[in-house]
């Protein structure tokens, strides 16, 4: 029998920044690989929200050699490392235990099929966009494919990554034309002979990409076209990304009081209790989400027409902006809004995983609870 291939920490990295590009988190923010050996293998992976040293013990006694959490252990520069902080604490004891620590953090918010569509999926918002646009990231790419070729090098381009735009995919364009060449000495042409000047009916493929995807497509593209140099373009696109952002705002099935979508918010995310800003009797229908901090959508939100935004960790005279500007207000908490990511990411990379026939096990840490209680 086969030896079953080994998968390493530097795969699971390379799973999570192929689904959620780190290029997508925010400036400030600290994703990837926090504490551990990209050579180290790993077969399970622990996932949960925060990297706490109940965290690590959880992984240790499961036998996790990583554990992946939303939230990031470092944000900023340590000027010491040593067991008398918190911090300190959970890379002291990851190192000890042989446990990587891994982030999806602002990148998991922002991109499509993260923590935000989630969200707006768990609570009943149809067709959902992101509130706030994403990057002009976006590369054309063009390639010459001989006549007959052309199915096998699109395949690969999609495989790649490329010909998403919005909600659909395999997006590209194709017209016909005749190329011309001459092989120079020592060549193998596919087509033609050295030193004779050829022209060949050529497919003429344009698609589209964002640029954390060129190496993975172009490495694909390579290896199925069958001339022995390829000509290929990629051109800088103004348009910016319809599918990632922050936030997402949709439409409920049918408009409810804001009381009766309140209660509908609360059994959905599992939550104690949350705080309602505007009329409980008002109608709602055009929902915009956020998870965790969210207030700083609430201009977009209003902007775009939201009735209601659902987030956390209001504060005040956010509330008072929000009744000025007619939205409703949901704050169902920082943890309710997020605990989601982590079935949601450990079933996402777990069937990823599988098509890309890495042994790994994702389980997920279920006993994080939200530190605020309501008394």
């Amino acid at each position: 029998m086969p030896k079953e291939r080994t998968a390493r920490i530097q795969d699971l990295v390379g799973l999570v920044h192929t689904l959620f590009p780190p290029a997508l988190a925010e400036d400030w923010d600290n994703v990837g690989l926090q504490v551990g050996d990209p050579a180290a293998p790993v077969r399970k992976v622990l996932v949960a929200l925060d990297p706490t040293e109940a965290a690590l013990k959880m992984a240790q006694t499961t036998g996790a050699a990583a554990l992946l959490t939303h939230h990031p252990l470092l944000f900023r520069p340590l000027k010491c490392l040593t067991p008398g902080d918190e911090v300190g604490r959970v890379i002291w004891r990851a190192v000890r235990d042989g446990v990587a620590i891994i982030s999806a953090h602002t990148n998991l918010d922002r991109a499509s099929g993260g923590l935000n569509d989630w969200l707006a999926e768990r609570l009943g918002v149809q067709g959902s966009k992101p509130l706030a646009g994403g990057d002009a990231d976006l590369l054309k790419l063009v390639v010459f494919v001989p006549a007959g070729h052309a199915d096998q090098v699109a395949e690969a381009l999609f495989a790649g990554g490329a010909g998403k735009v919005g909600r659909y995919d395999r997006c590209a364009f194709r017209t016909a034309g005749t190329g011309s060449f001459r092989a120079g000495p020592g060549t193998t042409p596919f087509i033609g002979r050295e030193g004779v000047t050829e022209e060949v009916a050529e497919i003429r493929i344009e698609t589209i990409l964002p640029r954390t995807l060129v190496a993975r497509t172009v490495e694909k593209l390579i290896k199925a076209h069958p001339y022995q140099e390829l000509a290929y373009d990629l051109i800088p696109l103004a348009n910016r990304r319809s599918d990632v952002g922050l936030g997402r705002i949709g439409r409920l099935v049918k408009a409810l009081p804001l009381e009766a979508f309140a209660a509908q918010v609360r059994a959905a995310l599992g939550c104690e209790s949350l705080r309602m800003v505007g009329n409980p009797k008002a109608l709602v229908a055009k929902v915009a989400v956020c998870g965790g901090s969210g207030a700083s959508l609430l201009g977009e939100a209003a902007r775009q027409g939201a009735e209601v935004l659902v987030t956390g960790d209001i504060k005040y005279h956010e509330a008072r902006q929000a009744e000025s500007l007619g939205v409703a207000l949901l704050d169902a908490g920082h943890f309710a809004t997020e605990r989601l990511a982590v079935p949601e990411l450990a079933a996402c990379l777990g069937r990823e995983a599988a098509a890309r026939g890495l042994p790994l096990e994702f389980v997920e840490m279920g006993e994080e609870a939200d530190p605020f209680r309501v008394v």
